[in-house]
């Protein structure tokens, strides 16, 4: 693991098959050409040199090895694991190369239509998109969420993390020895009881150290039983430009 950065903008350039660094790539078999349209910008913090084999990135390590083969483009160290990162090597003090890119930017969309779709300009709705809009939206809501499950005496430096495996869906942690989880299920269409139980049941795996659960979905039935440890919420698009 060498140095560790800050993302400091996303950026999404039109006609980027044209844009350095990277050339387009061809596979033989498909016959398929990728291109690279979304930068990050980053900033260096600090400059270290680690192994991945010790035991602060055990987490990293089980992460990369269960996601390897589900077209997963990312993974999520848990926050101990970012915590020891912040505090190895040295801060860095020098200064940062940039690659400046003279190309047009746009914003992507989301599309309710497959033939809409238009990578990587348009993208056809899905869950794995409403969980990225929904993880800004639920840290702006975090006094709400722990109010709602009687957690407003902790320090409110909760995480909100990405999906592990065997989830389909976010969760929230409190970087402390004694770990404190709440765990969001996100479902795209109208809630059914059978949302409910599947969240429990995911629940039920992290034992004490789950203290609620929060679905949110479309909508719900009027007629419903909402569990005493679940959150129900509701999202919707406002003042956005759809199709």
């Amino acid at each position: 693991m060498r140095n560790l950065y800050k993302v400091i903008k996303k950026v999404a350039y039109k006609n980027a098959e044209n844009l350095p660094p990277w050339p387009p790539v061809t596979f033989r078999m498909s016959g398929n050409t990728y291109y690279f349209p979304f930068r990050l910008y980053l900033k260096q913090e600090r400059t270290l040199d680690e192994p991945m084999i010790r035991p602060e990135f055990a987490y990293v390590a089980e992460n990369l090895l269960l996601r390897g083969g589900y077209r997963k483009t990312h993974f999520q160290a848990d926050t101990i694991t970012l915590y020891n990162v912040s505090t190895m090597g040295s801060v860095f003090t020098g200064k940062c190369e940039s690659l400046d890119l003279n190309g047009d930017i746009f914003t992507p969309k989301i599309v309710f239509r497959r033939d809409k779709q238009n990578i990587p300009e348009k993208f056809y709705f899905h869950e794995l998109i409403l969980q990225s809009l929904l993880r800004k939206k639920l840290n702006e809501k975090i006094e709400e969420i722990l109010n709602y499950f009687n957690l407003n005496n902790i320090p409110q430096d909760f995480e909100i993390l990405g999906k592990k495996l065997f989830l389909k869906g976010l969760w929230i942690k409190h970087p402390q020895t004694s770990n404190i989880y709440l765990l969001v299920e996100v479902k795209t269409r109208k809630a059914s009881t059978k949302d409910f139980q599947q969240l429990q049941n995911y629940m039920s795996e992290f034992g004490d150290e789950c203290k609620g659960g929060i679905l949110i979905a479309k909508d719900f039935p009027r007629r419903i039983n909402i569990p005493n440890n679940i959150m129900a919420m509701k999202y919707s698009f406002e003042n956005m430009d759809y199709y």
